[in-house]
């Protein structure tokens, strides 16, 4: 097994040493290099040509963004709004996409992935998400091996959800705990229990759920490396398969409702360091695997193993096995991936609505993805992924020399080498242990994006890579 740094004091230190702004990289170029020369005539052509590999599977998100309150440290694309009955015309609107979708693709039918995310999936009712699959599954069937996965809120989450949801197949769910402390959960309007959370994991485990996602943030306020240490504590006697660790990102100029968050209450940057630090150093001893930046797998988690292999794949959803080349978004703000192609929805509910109303595709902006970005994606997501890039396989998918095509890269890779983060040889380029906690530092190297348009200036645009 790799001698990864686990000591919460070491990673610490390294993390304060190289913490700075920059992309996650569930895409390349990232949404921010979106533009509106993307809109449905060229989706409609994208969509044609996508038909025709009829033997290729789909992966398919699909965006449910009601929420019953709001979450402080939320990030995501969200209604707010406790009266259910305001998200019923909604599910007739994604239905109508669906049926829009299914005609343009009449010969390719078949899903290797499916996830819904939000806002809150489980804030439909389970009739609504039971009419909702009824309808999706009505035109497009599972792989045998099909990963369909859910994001729920455990306040909101009944038997009878995991139950109509096991009827249509799912066998993944995320649940979003983030801190079990209460002090922290009320300063984030965000209070639920241990028992709600174990509850609805152990029905799910009851359904042939196999796989179980439990989210957690560092950085909110009241946050202690004591209590937050009880909370990873829970999370890994809970049984949970995978636990996805992120950053809090404090942008109340972009995220208004989080003015209400005390900036007086949150961890000094130090104190915010080690908190990552305690929980690599708990999960790691826990036997679960990193995985990519902010991701950790038990060891016979398909994760870790796709990893092992050198398989691991990246796309909007997360890190996956199965992703299919293809993806399609569905819903509000919903981004797909096809056919060289990022598409991204109407973000605002009454435009999506006033599109589909014409029967035209809620086409809101994207990018046609040059060869250069395909290029440069493959090499990024190999090394978010593996922590390793195969120069040779490179030069052979792409038909290239890897030194001519990436000068400046290598350059640039070349600092973080003096430092003891990675290591190029003539074959491959590889994170060290230590390298791997800043894998998107590493990344960077190779966005010619960044260092054209935003490298000094990101600090409003992205968020900082600890």
């Amino acid at each position: 097994m790799t001698n990864r740094p686990t000591d919460r004091k070491l990673v610490a230190e390294l993390l304060a040493k190289y913490d700075r702004p920059g992309p996650r990289y569930t895409s390349y170029p990232t949404a921010i290099e979106f533009d509106d020369s993307m809109n449905a005539p060229v989706y409609e052509t994208i969509l044609a040509n996508a038909n025709k590999k009829a033997d290729e599977p789909l992966s398919v998100y699909m965006h449910l963004p009601f929420c019953e309150e709001r979450c402080l440290f939320c990030g995501c694309h969200v209604i707010i709004s406790p009266h259910k009955e305001k998200a019923v015309p909604y599910i007739d609107m994604i239905e109508k996409e669906i049926d829009m979708l299914a005609a343009r693709l009449p010969d390719r039918r078949t899903i290797s992935q499916l996830h819904l995310g939000g806002g809150t999936p489980t804030y439909q009712t389970p009739k609504q998400l039971d009419r909702l699959m009824t309808r999706f599954f009505s035109y497009f069937q599972r792989t045998s091996n099909a990963e369909l996965a859910i994001e729920v809120d455990p306040r909101v989450t009944s038997a009878e959800h995991i139950d109509v949801l096991a009827d249509h197949g799912f066998n993944r769910i995320s649940l979003g705990v983030q801190d079990f402390t209460p002090e922290v959960q009320v300063a984030i309007n965000r209070v639920q229990s241990v028992k709600q959370t174990q509850d609805i994991i152990d029905h799910a485990r009851r359904r042939s759920f196999t796989g179980v996602n439990v989210d957690l943030i560092y950085g909110l306020p009241h946050q202690r490396t004591d209590t937050f240490e009880t909370t990873v504590n829970t999370v890994i006697d809970m049984g949970a398969d995978r636990s996805a660790v992120y950053s809090f990102a404090f942008v109340p100029w972009i995220r208004g409702h989080q003015r209400k968050l005390m900036e007086d209450n949150l961890p000094d940057p130090a104190t915010k360091f080690e908190l990552f630090g305690l929980v690599r150093e708990r999960f790691l001893a826990a036997g679960y695997e990193p995985i990519g930046m902010d991701h950790f797998a038990k060891q016979e988690d398909e994760l870790s193993k796709a990893k092992r292999d050198g398989t691991l794949r990246r796309n909007f959803q997360g890190y996956a096995v199965i992703p299919a080349e293809d993806v399609i978004g569905l819903g509000i703000s919903a981004i797909g991936d096809i056919g060289g192609a990022y598409v991204q929805n109407n973000k605002k509910l009454s435009t999506y609505g006033e599109a589909l109303n014409r029967d035209e595709l809620p086409i809101e902006k994207g990018l046609a993805l040059t060869e250069d970005d395909k290029l440069r994606r493959v090499v990024i997501h190999e090394f978010m992924c593996n922590f390793r890039i195969d120069r040779r396989a490179i030069e052979s998918r792409f038909g290239l020399n890897f030194d001519e095509a990436f000068p400046e890269d290598l350059t640039r890779l070349e600092d973080h080498a003096k430092n003891g983060m990675v290591t190029i040889d003539q074959d491959e380029i590889r994170a060290t242990p230590e390298g791997e906690l800043f894998i998107r530092n590493l990344a960077m190297c190779f966005d010619v994006y960044w260092r054209e348009k935003h490298e000094g200036k990101g600090k409003d645009i992205f968020s900082k890579t600890v």
